[in-house]
């Protein structure tokens, strides 16, 4: 069986006039899933895309429409997009948001209207003075003709509604007037009774009930003073926050000139040991002060260890601090959280109370219409008590409005608050950012270190050789052997010494799980300071 279509035309014609706008009349069953995405698209008979419509326009409602209820919609097409006279067939076709096609109209199409060529003659009887009657002859078209004819039809039709309606009205009302004054006559002292004791039971409760709505205002207005102190103490820790990621930023700052320090005194170190490699040629005096060099440069880079360690130990507490920060920012947030619970809360209580209120108005005002027309002995009481009443509502009012200012200043508090946690993120990320930029920047000068130290180990391996195959040579080569062999032993001294230098520091090996060391390119401008003490001890003369 086929599928019953959701969306159903009606009254379509088969000829539009394109000068003129045309109605498109639809219906929507319970079946369909309206959205204000659907359209409706006038296409040529036989259209294979969606994307063939000649013009469209949306598929609107009328207001108060629930889904899945069937109603009666129109929609209209100006006459500016309708397409030219022609004897090609276009039909209507509904579809949806998704573009699924849910409906196609019978075809139709666009024409020119056609000059009325048909005439008729009408005779019109004329009265002259004499009394004669003379009949006149009037053409006019048969469209005219007819067009009056149903003019006056539907004209004789409204006035005969309109009688029936006026008929039927008075009946009715005969009837309610005759059936409404037996039982006032019957039941007029018994109602006047029992309305006077239920007005005043009435307004008794009304009195308890008021009292009542005072006292829960009155608790509302206290839970509203410490939502706003709790804000304040939210605010103040956020002021606090703040500043204390000021002061981390500063730290970092400080820790950044000291590395960029490190980096100076590294490098004043190269040259220093450049210095001393040049040195080492020239007399022992000139070696002795090398010495002493050394032993400093040795105190500079255990202090330089011990800033390290020290950056390190910051670091370390800096990563606590911002923890610290994260879980109080948790916290904070699940306050807020709570606080906008206890506001929803407070105003579902509100609107009970208003529902109950406006309850309470409409059956006060209907029993207080009763009451004047039933007794208007006791109209002064009650014109007093609706006095109080009104006074009690005005209060009630600019409590409400007051209220309603409280709730919007909290929206604005809130929102302040979510934007500075916004940009606390964002420096916090910024953070994250340099302390990782330090750690990179701290592992390329540990590199450039043991780097150092391998070609010093190549050096003194490289040195122990030439040592071992002189120690080869016989000694009777010379008298002034003995001085060459003291001076031997005072340079090896001196290469100990630049060994100890860079092995007295305690270097960590990078991870470097991605690149090895062994395929990573080192630059020319690292090996400067192991080449130069290669050729300089190769190059040096054996005394």
């Amino acid at each position: 069986m086929e599928k019953q279509p959701t969306v159903v035309f009606h009254n379509v014609g088969q000829v539009y006039f394109p000068q003129s706008r045309v109605e498109c009349h639809y219906s929507l069953t319970s079946d369909h899933r309206w959205s204000n995405s659907d359209w409706i698209g006038i296409f040529e008979v036989g259209c294979i895309s969606r994307k063939q419509y000649h013009t469209y326009t949306w598929a609107l409602v009328p207001e108060g429409y629930t889904e899945g209820t069937s109603v009666n919609c129109c929609a209209l097409f100006h006459a500016s997009y309708l397409p030219r006279p022609s004897a090609v067939e276009y039909q209507f076709i509904y579809i949806e948001k998704m573009g699924k096609l849910c409906a196609r109209s019978r075809p139709f199409t666009f024409r020119a209207p056609k000059p009325l060529e048909e005439l008729e003659t009408l005779k019109e009887e004329r009265g002259e003075e004499d009394g004669e009657e003379e009949d006149l002859l009037l053409v006019i078209t048969k469209a005219q003709l007819l067009q009056s004819q149903l003019d006056e039809s539907l004209k004789k039709q409204a006035d005969i509604h309109l009688a029936l309606d006026v008929a039927k009205e008075e009946a009715e009302k005969q009837k309610e007037d005759s059936r409404k004054a037996r039982v006032a006559w019957e039941l007029e002292r018994e109602a006047m009774k029992q309305e006077i004791s239920e007005l005043r039971a009435n307004m008794k409760h009304n009195c308890e009930i008021l009292k009542k709505i005072e006292g829960n205002h009155k608790n509302v207005k206290y839970s509203q003073e410490n939502l706003t102190s709790e804000l304040s103490k939210l605010m103040v820790e956020k002021d606090e926050s703040e500043q204390r990621i000021q002061e981390l930023e500063e730290d970092i700052k400080v820790l950044n000139d000291r590395e960029k320090e490190e980096n100076s005194e590294l490098e004043r170190l190269k040259e220093r040991v450049k210095k001393m490699s040049s040195q080492m040629k020239h007399d022992e005096e000139k070696r002795k002060c090398l010495q002493r060099e050394y032993e400093a440069a040795l105190v500079d880079v255990r202090g330089l260890q011990d800033r390290l360690e020290a950056s390190e130990h910051v670091a370390e507490s800096l990563r606590r601090e911002l923890r610290e920060l994260g879980i109080r920012q948790g916290h904070t947030n699940t306050e807020l959280h709570q606080a906008r619970l206890q506001v929803a809360q407070l105003t579902l209580q509100l609107s009970e109370e208003n529902l109950v209120l406006r309850e309470e108005r409409a059956n006060w005002t209907l029993e207080r219409e009763a009451y004047k027309h039933a007794a208007e002995t006791d109209a002064k009481k009650l014109q007093d008590l609706s006095c109080e009443v009104r006074r009690k509502e005005e209060w009630l009012q600019e409590e409400r409005m007051e209220r309603e200012k409280i709730e919007v200043e909290l929206g604005r508090e809130r929102d302040c608050t979510r934007v500075l946690q916004s940009d606390s993120k964002r420096e916090l990320q910024e953070l994250k950012g340099g302390l990782r930029a330090a750690q990179k920047e701290r592992e390329e000068q540990q590199a450039e270190k043991q780097e150092l130290l391998i070609y010093i180990l190549q050096l003194e391996q490289r040195w122990e050789v030439e040592t071992e195959s002189k120690e080869e040579i016989p000694t009777s080569l010379s008298p002034g052997s003995s001085s060459e062999d003291e001076e031997n032993v005072s340079s090896a001294s001196s290469r100990s010494i630049l060994s100890s230098l860079f092995l007295s520091t305690p270097l960590e090996r990078p991870h470097r799980a991605e690149t090895p060391v062994a395929e990573t390119p080192v630059s020319d401008t690292q090996h400067l300071l192991p080449l130069s003490l290669c050729s300089e001890v190769v190059g040096s003369p054996m005394w």
